[in-house]
């Protein structure tokens, strides 16, 4: 019995990124949406306290009564819980994730000869480096005198995230080019907790203990984070998902749609939190609604404008022609018996060894290898513009016969 051991972790990695990204992103949105609903304490006691505002809500059947401190208690309470652990295993298993399926398969899943020819180890390394560099440049915009102005920073971060997008793709095939930019995200996202929300709340703790007053700034500055990680939310799950979607990344300017999506992402997630302090703005709907149906539109102009101009008489192309095609680019993931060194069974358990097969995904194969152009992955087999035209010119024949 042959097990595919490559496939079975990747699903587990993949199951428990899902699972701990729910966790942290569900509690991540919760406490902003607290925040921008706490109210002025009306107890004059809570307010000598030190509570700043305060919410009540109902949910399961019951009442809740949740309470602010402008910075913290006056003694430790004698339970605290911590909210760390969601950013720090979403991290870990999406880091996992990564290594699995782009490091251990750099051949095809980063590497891309037509534009920039590199060892694989080669582009395992500067991926990592630019996670480590992605934080490291974050945290000093952060520490700069930038920092104090969150509409100055995000317009800064907004452009260095899209200049890292374009370099990437530069380097790296298009669908590593955008995993590495969620990747960078991602990352700064779990190293804010884990560098800078968690040790300033343990400061402040530390000092209930011995006695002190808190800085008040601890508090300021692990907001602020947390309210960069929330507005970068968004376009990390879009990255998440957009390999299922060649339409944006595998184009001769994905990072330019990716931007305009990131773009209306953040737009979104501003709308809800102007929403959660009781400002409604609509305008705000259209524009992320236009921005989308703006960058659909251009990923379709730019995607027909780097369109070959290799056009191929289909009543010149035979099956046979195709299924040498197919052979020499698709089989060896997508055959009875794969061969490629990563994979031990065709994927989704597609294989395109018999016509009726090849005519049932006549439109995914139109879509991935003609349109989008992103397989074969990373086009290991180099694959030339005439062979996409000639199996485009018999798909589309057999579609009209």
């Amino acid at each position: 019995m042959e097990l595919d051991i490559t496939s079975w972790l990747s699903m587990a990695i993949r199951w428990l990124h899902l699972i701990t990204g729910i966790a942290w992103i569900g509690s991540s949105f919760y406490f902003i949406w607290l925040d921008n609903h706490l109210r002025k304490a009306k107890d004059e006691v809570d307010t000598a306290k030190g509570v700043s505002g305060e919410l009540w809500a109902v949910h399961g059947g019951g009442f809740y009564h949740k309470q602010k401190y402008s910075v913290a208690p006056p003694e430790m309470p004698g339970e605290l819980h911590w909210f760390k652990w969601e950013a720090y295993f979403t991290w870990i298993s999406g880091f996992l994730l990564l290594a699995v399926v782009y490091y251990y398969g750099a051949s095809v899943f980063l590497v891309d000869a037509s534009k920039y020819a590199m060892a694989p180890l080669t582009a395992v390394a500067i991926g990592i480096a630019f996670l480590i560099g992605g934080w490291l440049g974050y945290n000093l915009l952060c520490r700069s005198p930038l920092g104090q102005n969150n509409v100055a920073f995000g317009w800064v971060w907004f452009g260095l995230l899209t200049l890292s997008a374009w370099g990437l793709s530069q380097i790296f095939n298009d669908r590593g080019a955008y995993i590495h930019v969620g990747a960078m995200i991602g990352t700064v996202m779990a190293a804010n907790v884990f560098m800078v929300i968690i040790p300033n709340q343990k400061k402040v703790v530390a000092d209930l203990v011995a006695g002190k007053a808190p800085d008040p700034r601890l508090g300021q500055v692990a907001k602020q984070r947390s309210l960069h990680n929330n507005y970068m939310t968004l376009p990390v799950l879009f990255i998440m998902i957009s390999n299922h979607y060649p339409q944006t990344f595998a184009n001769p300017h994905g990072w330019l749609i990716l931007a305009g999506i990131g773009a209306v992402g953040w737009v979104i997630r501003h709308f809800f939190n102007l929403k959660h302090r009781g400002e409604t703005r609509y305008g705000l709907v259209v524009l992320a609604v236009a921005g989308y149906i703006g960058v659909m539109a251009l990923a379709a102009y730019l995607r027909d404008q780097a369109r070959s101009d290799v056009t191929v008489d289909a009543n010149q192309v035979s099956f046979t022609q195709v299924q040498q095609i197919m052979d020499k680019h698709c089989v060896a993931c997508h055959g009875t018996e794969a061969t490629h060194e990563l994979f031990d069974e065709a994927p989704n358990g597609v294989i395109f060894e018999a016509k009726d097969v090849i005519l049932k995904y006549r439109d995914q194969i139109l879509e991935r290898a003609v349109v989008s152009q992103d397989m074969p992955l990373g086009n290991e087999t180099g694959m030339t513009d005439e062979e996409r035209a000639t199996l485009a010119a018999w798909l589309k024949k057999t579609e009209t016969d």
